[in-house]
């Protein structure tokens, strides 16, 4: 499509939706999964498995990158491998997993002490809270935003790859997103996209500074695990104007890398260091047919070192006894107040940008600029 046309097109979806005061739900067109940037075209990550798979050897030195992003108690995340600030280690974050799979680290049992899981035509969303620490996030450490791209566009982290099996199939699919800090964690993989709403732009990745809160909107109540269907959120940082324009937000951040084959120390700077920043998403996108879980809980309590009792890939397991089962994987807790429904809320997990020395301010722009720049 042309940029003239997508214009058009979508300064005539937002600018209805900018005539109401409560935002309509976001009119994508029709979500198509088999759109050029649905499916992954990047390579696997050399340190993965071929194709997620469950039962792996639980191996909580494992150096694999692979996410999988299928439900509210199989689910992933990237952290820290050996402790130190997620903005000093973006490059090289590992995977830790709810189940024993993908070859990769399992999270234990009191890790997790919420969980939310939607379902959009155009995305998949888990939205976590806990104790982060319990996988290598620093206490008090904000935390950072991985993706397949990073500043030299070879991911954040190198070799990372992400798959649901939400369509009945474990699929790579080429943009994700995820936001880890001490106490929040949340995913989005973009699953279809369309005209409007391709996939780079519902699975925006330069917003690492703003947090799960804004850049993925939806539940972030505490002390409860459920799955819902839900709308598809608007883009992140795109705002319908009360004049029928649209802006779209653009995070400043200036970065100093050296790129790979010899090209030298490269600099990129992106936004404006001198527009104000929005102090929310545009709009929470409804959830429905929401079910509950009472916990997730696989049974183990902790990982130890090696030791007497052995458990496949030589760790050692601890089970929680009758709350769960003793499978070896796992991860979080049960729910005291299960709730289906929560609206949008507690701390957003913030991102320090891997190469970023400045401190980063926020720019509102013409959606022109973004979409130039998108189509570019």
């Amino acid at each position: 499509m042309q940029l003239t046309s997508l214009l058009v097109v979508v300064a005539a979806v937002f600018g209805m939706a900018s005539a109401q005061s409560t935002p309509p739900k976001f009119n994508f067109g029709t979500a198509n999964p088999n759109m050029i940037g649905v499916k992954a075209r990047n390579k696997l990550g050399p340190t993965n498995p071929a194709m997620p798979s469950l039962g792996t050897p639980i191996n909580q030195t494992s150096v694999a990158r692979l996410l999988s992003i299928n439900s509210v108690d199989d689910w992933c995340t990237f952290s820290s491998p050996d402790g130190k600030p997620i903005a000093d280690t973006e490059s090289y974050t590992v995977a830790y997993c709810t189940k024993a799979r993908n070859n990769a680290r399992v999270i234990p049992d009191g890790t997790v002490t919420a969980a939310h899981f939607v379902k959009t035509p155009l995305y998949v969303q888990l939205m976590a809270l806990g104790d982060f620490t319990k996988i290598g996030i620093q206490a008090g450490d904000e935390g950072g935003e991985l993706d397949p791209h990073g500043a030299t566009n070879m991911g954040n982290p190198i070799g990372g790859n992400v798959t649901s099996n939400v369509s009945g199939q474990d699929v790579f699919y080429e943009e994700w997103m995820n936001y880890v800090s001490y106490q929040q964690v949340c995913v989005r993989v973009c699953i279809a996209g369309s005209e409007i709403a391709p996939t780079p732009l519902e699975c925006q990745h330069t917003l690492d500074e703003m947090g799960c809160n804004w850049v993925m909107p939806g539940d972030y109540s505490d002390n409860s695990f459920d799955t819902c269907e839900g709308d598809s959120a608007y883009p992140p940082g795109l705002y319908p104007q009360g004049n029928g324009q649209t802006s779209t937000f653009q995070q400043y951040y200036s970065s100093v890398y050296t790129a790979p084959n010899g090209g030298g120390v490269q600099t990129f700077v992106n936004g404006s260091p001198t527009e104000s920043t929005p102090s929310a998403a545009y709009s929470l996108p409804a959830t429905s047919q929401c079910t509950t879980t009472s916990t997730i809980a696989n049974g183990i309590k902790e990982i130890l070192p090696s030791g007497s009792s052995s458990a496949p890939g030589g760790m050692s397991t601890k089970t929680s006894g009758s709350s769960g089962s003793s499978e070896s994987g796992g991860s979080s807790g049960s729910s005291s107040n299960p709730s289906s429904n929560a609206s949008s809320g507690g701390k957003s997990s913030g991102a320090a940008y891997l190469h970023a020395p400045t401190i980063m301010a926020g720019t509102l722009v013409a959606f022109v600029a973004g979409a130039a720049a998108f189509l570019g």
